[in-house]
């Protein structure tokens, strides 16, 4: 209730921010306690802004999950980079993500030239993820390492899977939020309906198994999301690709592929959303769709209008 919330409630929108595959959607879905926002080891996972809702008694922090910075190969990689830029803009606060198991690349110091231009006017925070991988004397010199790029920025290096350094850095960004209400009910965890995550992790399922540039081409289409009483939910979705072999190899031998996909995508979606899931997919070929703005569109991916 609105009269329950302190006069010192703090909230706001923190916008996450990394090249891809830093581990900005896995941090998030650490804080929130499930898996609201797909992720998977190889990049790009994200490709669309997504927010992340953590209500606490004394504040309510809503993380905008971006897609990874990165050199653009087409329009979709364009949006995708629009879409952080204008999260940043629009941000209270900015959280940068390094993956500090690698020294610092081009990518990293993109991502750095771009915060450095909003750090003076937006309260930033650095996290250098997968602390755990390294030993104490090799965490200590990548710290080094990034603070050169960011040197009036704080630093944490923390461990997103393992959680180490996660409740100090959220309590920074906490700190670094305007006072304001709730902009969420207290139950919200994001702003996507649910057809909308399970698109994005069946997306996700493909990267994980699929091998080279064939996942990166796939699109996911929601054709029917529906609630079968005690049976659960009913998904039939459409998997597009952008040429014909890389329909061949989306469904594999005898379909085992497309097998394997739908089995990860499905113990997701059952996790996402609490009950058992039927998981039908079919799929088709739509010649070079990131290039195609109205196919963009179609499938999701639409332009900011934060």
């Amino acid at each position: 209730m609105e009269n329950s919330i302190p006069e010192d409630h703090r909230s706001g929108f923190v916008a996450v921010i990394g090249k891809p595959n830093v581990g900005k959607s896995t941090l998030i879905n650490n804080y929130l306690g499930q898996s609201v926002v797909p992720v998977s080891p190889r990049a790009q996972t994200t490709i669309r802004r997504q927010l992340g809702i953590l209500t606490l008694p004394h504040a309510q922090v809503i993380f905008v999950d971006t897609p990874g910075i990165h050199k653009p190969q087409h329009k979709l990689g364009e949006r995708m980079n629009l879409a952080a830029q204008m999260a940043m803009d629009d941000a209270e606060v900015l959280l940068v993500i390094f993956d500090m198991s690698q020294p610092p690349a081009e990518e990293d110091a993109r991502v750095a030239e771009d915060v450095l231009a909003l750090s003076n006017q937006i309260p930033t925070l650095c996290a250098l993820n997968k602390m755990d991988t390294l030993s104490s004397a090799d965490v200590d010199t990548r710290t080094h390492s990034y603070r050169e790029m960011l040197p009036e920025v704080e630093i944490f290096p923390i461990s997103a899977t393992r959680g180490d350094n996660c409740e100090v850095l959220l309590q920074q960004m906490i700190e670094y939020l305007p006072q304001g209400p709730r902009y969420y009910p207290e139950d919200a965890l994001t702003e996507l309906f649910e057809r909308d995550i399970a698109a994005d992790m069946i997306r996700a399922s493909c990267l994980q198994l699929l091998r080279d540039e064939v996942p990166y081409c796939i699109a996911v289409r929601i054709d029917a999301y529906k609630e079968r009483n005690q049976h659960g939910a009913y998904v039939k979705a459409t998997l597009f690709v952008e040429r014909e072999s890389q329909k061949g190899i989306v469904i594999g031998k005898k379909g085992r592929m497309l097998r394997e996909i739908g089995t990860l995508a499905r113990k997701e979606i059952e996790a996402m959303s609490g009950r058992k899931t039927y998981l039908d997919l079919k799929v088709s070929v739509l010649p070079r769709w990131r290039n195609d703005e109205s196919a963009i569109q179609r499938f999701g991916y639409s332009k900011p209008k934060y």
